[in-house]
């Protein structure tokens, strides 16, 4: 028998959001960790808004909004706007964010400015070390084996944006350049003032970029440790010294496995001095040659930390490829 093709509401219903969500879903896991750490930041959140407090009406709940900062990352939602209207008709993000079936979703403006308040409280740091903790409560970090390198992150900058420092190009067209270098010294953006021109190697053009710099504990491959800095020739190496020295713990013997973009010494004696021992790439080819000798390649802990350190360009990639990096 031929079904109706019909459509038709009923006026009440008993069914929740969750129930259209499949038990084997990663978003499950992922809110069931995100709300254990969010409720650790109850303190922070009623200073925060204890601060801002001028009455009106209630703004975004900070838990909410940390939760949906988290999906356009790992959905690859480009834009504030798209991700506030796939709230709308997606239930898996309403479920997700905390919002009812008849909620209404807010304004992308007002999750704009309300993220950046977040931001700059430095709540998402506090969400990202609560986390930290937790997985370390779960013995799924080790504290003595880590991996760190570095990836350029291009600016949200244009390159028409980039003029003379002392504004001789006001009278000329900003994309003509044509016959005439730039550089740092000279040149900077109108818009990113932080921003500079850097390129990772000579086969590539120098945009106006970042460098961001990641640690991971080898057991598991998470991320402990994440800064960004400015674009210039040794900041991988000295983000990453600075990096481990918060990380090392005194009387603990610590590794890290890296790339042979640190093997100057200047990387391998910071590494030293604080009583950590570098497992990096050897630099053979460096005038010089590397600052890794045998008594550092004899062991299986350096062929194991070379081997795993490679895991952390999945960082960098899901960032890229998946997440709004670029």
């Amino acid at each position: 028998m031929r079904g109706a093709d019909s459509h038709s509401e009923s006026l009440f219903t008993t069914a929740k959001l969750e129930d259209f969500v499949p038990a084997i879903q990663p978003l499950r896991t992922i809110r069931t960790w995100v709300n254990d750490a969010l409720a650790k930041m109850d303190g922070k959140f009623v200073a925060l808004y204890e601060v801002d407090v001028k009455g009106g009406r209630p703004s975004i709940a900070p838990e909410s909004l940390m939760r949906a900062m988290l999906l356009p990352v790992l959905y690859s939602v480009r834009s504030e706007r798209q991700f506030v209207e796939q709230i709308q008709y997606k239930v898996l993000f309403r479920w997700f964010v905390g919002l009812a079936i008849e909620d209404t979703v807010w304004n992308h403006l007002v999750f704009s400015k309300n993220r950046d308040r977040l931001s700059e409280h430095d709540a998402v740091t506090e969400l990202f070390n609560a986390t930290g903790a937790m997985a370390d409560k779960c013995v799924l970090l080790s504290g003595e084996n880590f991996s760190v390198d570095g990836t350029l992150i291009q600016a949200w900058v244009s390159h028409k944006s980039i003029q003379r420092k002392e504004g001789s190009d006001d009278c000329r067209p900003p994309e003509d350049w044509r016959g005439e270098p730039r550089s740092n010294d000279m040149h900077q953006s109108t818009t990113d003032r932080e921003s500079r021109l850097y390129r990772k190697s000579n086969a590539a053009p120098a945009l106006p970029s970042y460098l961001g710099q990641v640690l991971i504990d080898n057991r598991h491959s998470l991320v402990v440790y994440v800064q960004a800095s400015a674009a210039a020739g040794t900041a991988e190496r000295d983000v990453a010294a600075q990096m481990l020295a918060d990380v090392a713990q005194p009387g603990k013997r610590v590794t890290v496995g890296a790339d042979k973009a640190y093997d100057p010494k200047g990387f391998v004696k910071a590494c030293r001095d604080i009583s950590v021992t570098a497992h990096v790439k050897q630099n053979t080819a460096r005038y010089g040659g590397s600052d890794i000798d045998g008594r550092t390649t004899r062991h299986v802990g350096y062929q194991i930390s070379q081997r795993i350190r490679k895991r952390i360009e999945r960082c960098f990639g899901s960032g890229k490829l998946i997440g709004t990096l670029r």
